[in-house]
């Protein structure tokens, strides 16, 4: 397992639909804050906001990349993210090949 900045992690982003997704997903590949994203097709969420249960379907990106670009992809998904507040987490990697954790290291960098 890596520690630090180069840490891998697996960043979990919902969006409302397939293009709001694709488009969070073309703007981190393309601005090297992730090795790749892969958008998984639609699911239902059921989740409580403002006091009542809601269910909407979303689609989910799961964003491989490292803990150093997390904050810089959580300010960049803000800007652009229709949600007041989107899901945004990152999960570590706690195992993982490593010609696999090296491609994503090299290809998260600017």
């Amino acid at each position: 397992m890596q520690e630090g900045n180069e840490a891998a992690v697996v960043v979990l982003i919902t969006a409302p639909n397939r293009e709001e997704a694709a488009r969070l997903a073309e703007m981190i590949v393309g601005a090297r804050l992730a090795a790749c994203v892969q958008i998984l097709p639609e699911m239902e969420s059921v989740y409580w906001w403002e006091g009542e249960v809601k269910r909407e379907p979303e689609h989910l990106l799961l964003v491989k990349t490292t803990a150093g670009r997390f904050a810089t992809i959580e300010r960049e998904v803000r800007a652009l993210h229709s949600y007041e507040t989107p899901e945004i987490v990152a999960l570590p990697v706690s195992e993982a090949s490593a010609p696999y954790l090296t491609w994503l290291v090299e290809n998260s960098r600017p």
